[in-house]
């Protein structure tokens, strides 16, 4: 379910202090990766992710990619660092969202 606009403001505030979790590099998108970013969603719902990749363009792409895999929504994005969403069906801690 898409989230509203005071519910991602809510959430970038929240984020706002928040240091990335995981971050892409150079070597790009992996399973590995992948598969740890799953379980930091999991366990935090709401991260940060830092994508050192070359361009503007790669880095869309890179976090595209990784929020379809993941069924992550993606919050905000400045720079290299996107806010990414995914809630908990069982005891999350935004079940006011």
């Amino acid at each position: 379910m898409p989230l509203t606009e005071q519910q991602k403001k809510r959430l970038r505030g929240l984020g706002h202090k928040m240091k990335p979790v995981v971050t892409i590099g150079a070597g790009g998108i992996s399973d590995t990766l992948l598969e740890e970013l799953t379980r930091s969603l999991e366990h935090h719902e709401l991260m940060k992710l830092k994508v050192n990749l070359g361009d503007r363009s790669e880095r869309d792409d890179a976090i595209q990619a990784v929020c379809e895999h993941s069924g992550a929504q993606l919050i905000q994005r400045v720079g290299n660092i996107g806010l990414l969403f995914r809630k908990k069906n069982k005891d999350s801690k935004f079940s006011a969202l």
